[in-house]
């Protein structure tokens, strides 16, 4: 089965698990800066983790909206596009795709750095890291990546060099319905394909934003999971990028990809 395939598995059945990993993996106590489980600067990789990323995927930055970053991607000159999903020795390889919701929040937070600059930022489900990478271009005060994959993880640090930057914190632990951390900018992209996780999102992004007036910003390039979903009512839209012909093919007639705020109503409670 030729990665398309795979990825076509990936858009539809195979984030069932990815979901059900995200809900199982409940929070634990506070999340903060500091006592975040996490990688850092002086986090090394595993060699032969290294070694396999580095071999099995392309560098580009070619065929998104984001050109000022590079990234570590599957794409069709690399031997997992065309090889047995199987194959592949680890989880479902999700952060190396850059969806489209990913790719407009990048874009946007490039365009306008006055967004995060100073600010604490957040990047939930950071996949490839693009969008935490972008936050820390445009000058972020501090930035936090959370994917609950380890290759994920691995995968930003490398894709943090490749943009000649220091690595930010990188956790793998599922924060969505842990205590709200004090964060003062969310972002969040691709994340609205299942319907009990979308409804753990919406629920912890009320709890963060009334707790701490945290505010919220979600990519997503219009499907059906998202636009339906009660959230889709409670948020402003900010900016419509269309997508590159690449992305467009890749992602199965979807052209173009939104970033929305995310403005609950002050009625709404946590409970």
């Amino acid at each position: 089965m030729a990665f398309r395939g795979w990825k076509w598995l990936l858009l539809l059945g195979r984030q069932n698990t990815l979901a059900k990993a995200w809900r199982s993996r409940r929070g634990g106590p506070s999340v903060c800066w500091q006592r975040c489980c996490h990688w850092s600067s002086g986090k090394a990789l595993a060699p032969e983790v290294r070694a396999f990323l580095e071999e099995n995927t392309e560098v580009t930055n070619s065929g998104h909206l984001t050109p000022e970053i590079r990234l570590r991607l599957l794409t069709p000159r690399c031997r997992f596009w065309r090889e047995k999903p199987d194959l592949w020795p680890y989880g479902d390889p999700f952060w190396a795709i850059y969806w489209p919701g990913g790719q407009a929040l990048s874009r946007y937070i490039l365009d306008n750095p006055h967004v995060v600059k100073g600010r604490s930022v957040l990047d939930l489900g950071s996949g490839c890291g693009a969008t935490a990478i972008a936050a820390v271009m445009s000058g972020a005060s501090q930035v936090l990546a959370n994917d609950i994959d380890p290759i994920a993880g691995m995968a930003m640090i490398l894709n943090c060099e490749l943009n000649h930057l220091d690595p930010f914190p990188i956790t793998i632990k599922n924060i969505i319905n842990s205590e709200a951390g004090n964060w003062d900018l969310i972002v969040l992209g691709d994340m609205f394909y299942d319907e009990q996780l979308a409804d753990g999102l919406h629920h912890w992004l009320q709890k963060c934003i009334r707790i701490h007036q945290t505010e919220v910003l979600i990519g997503d390039p219009g499907r059906h999971q998202f636009l339906s979903h009660s959230i889709h009512s409670q948020l402003h839209k900010v900016i419509e990028y269309s997508l590159p012909e690449s992305t467009r093919q890749e992602n199965y007639g979807l052209t173009s990809s939104i970033v929305w705020s995310y403005q609950p109503s002050n009625s709404l409670d946590d409970s």
